[in-house]
């Protein structure tokens, strides 16, 4: 009999708070329910002062579905409010985001275990082509004989599974560490892989934050030379959990080299520097586009502007991609262009860009 979404909420129902015996669907800890091929997963929203009590909760939980019909495995996400509804109620002012890498032991950010170096891929605004660069960084590296992961943290727009060709759904086979998928020599893991294509992921920013960690410390990467973390566009939750909570040795801010897009651009680097996580570079993306008929090249988002940029800044440009319909071809196939044609021009933007970061690493 295959499971229903009615079953599981009755069966959660039967787990009880202890201090308010309230059952966790009424007391709306139970979020993000999501039901397919055997397997459950869903978001409790907890008290983060009574954590002892609200791992038993889940552990109940967990015991409670994983005896139903056709369930094959149980995936919960907890995240906390550490605040009351009072402090919550309080207005308050922006203050500074100042995290610092903190001594082993402590709460600040950290390495995760069996990865060299985690470097993020962000934009200051979404349609830059930033996912479409992380991929083929991603293949380039692996080409380039690094063991590499990508990690798609877009969580609203996840694009990795279709660019790398990846379907089906990562396992976990003892309930706590995901499994994650491959291709074309990179590891991956998405929220899109464990969600139908057309779902769209309705989540509030606690929610987005135990995802985020949960892909980060409860995948098995394995021995990875490098991450590449395929952030979401803007200044959002993702980005500051992320740099909050794990060691990122460097940004990658993607661009097109239009003004509007490097308003938003330059809102992103801030706000790396000011979560001290060090801006490795900047990348124009759609440079230039040359016609495949006539040969005639054309600035079609205008030029130069994030090389101005770069060097007002003081970082380097790594990189100017060209606006090429091999490369989106390619990316809609599932085989990124840097593995589909490696010596194509095109392709070669971001194998020399996998050689450089080669290089750097290698200083």
């Amino acid at each position: 009999m295959p499971l229903t979404r009615e079953t599981v909420l009755n069966t959660l129902k039967s787990v009880k708070d202890p201090n308010t015996g309230e059952n966790i669907v009424a007391s709306g800890m139970v979020r993000a329910l999501q039901i397919g091929d055997g397997t459950i997963r869903f978001v409790m929203e907890i008290d983060a002062s009574r954590m002892s009590e609200m791992e038993a909760l889940k552990a109940d939980a967990e015991s409670r579905l994983s005896v139903l019909e056709g369930c094959g495995n149980v995936q919960i996400i907890l995240t906390a409010h550490s605040e009351t509804a009072a402090e919550a109620a309080k207005p308050s002012e922006p203050t500074p985001i100042k995290p610092r890498p903190a001594p082993p032991g402590s709460s600040g950010p950290q390495k995760v275990p069996g990865i060299d170096r985690i470097i993020a891929v962000a934009s200051g605004k979404g349609g830059v082509g930033k996912s479409t660069v992380a991929a083929n960084l991603a293949c380039a590296l692996a080409a380039e004989g690094r063991k590499v992961g990508l990690l798609d943290a877009d969580v609203y727009g996840p694009s990795q599974p279709k660019m790398l060709g990846i379907s089906g759904r990562p396992t976990s086979p003892d309930g706590q560490m995901i499994l994650p998928l491959r291709n074309h020599g990179v590891t991956m893991i998405s929220i899109g892989l464990m969600t139908s294509g057309d779902q769209a992921v309705v989540w509030r920013g606690p929610m987005l934050m135990g995802a985020l960690q949960q892909m980060m410390g409860q995948v098995q990467w394995g021995a990875l030379d490098v991450l590449i973390v395929d952030l979401p566009p803007g200044t959002g939750d993702v980005q500051m959990t992320l740099c909050q909570k794990f060691i990122v040795d460097g940004a990658i801010i993607v661009s097109t080299p239009q003004d509007v897009a490097l308003l938003d651009a330059r809102k992103g680097i801030d706000m790396f520097q000011q979560m001290q996580v060090p801006i490795i570079g900047m990348i124009e993306n759609m440079s230039t586009h040359i016609c495949s008929s006539c040969g005639h090249e054309e600035h079609v988002f205008g030029h130069g502007g994030v090389a101005a940029e770069a060097e007002k800044l003081g970082v380097p440009l790594l990189a100017e991609v060209p606006l090429h319909l091999n490369i989106r071809l390619a990316g809609d196939g599932g085989t990124p262009i840097a593995v589909q044609a490696p010596d194509a021009p095109e392709a070669n933007v971001f194998r020399q860009l996998a050689r450089t970061l080669v290089a750097e690493s290698q200083a």
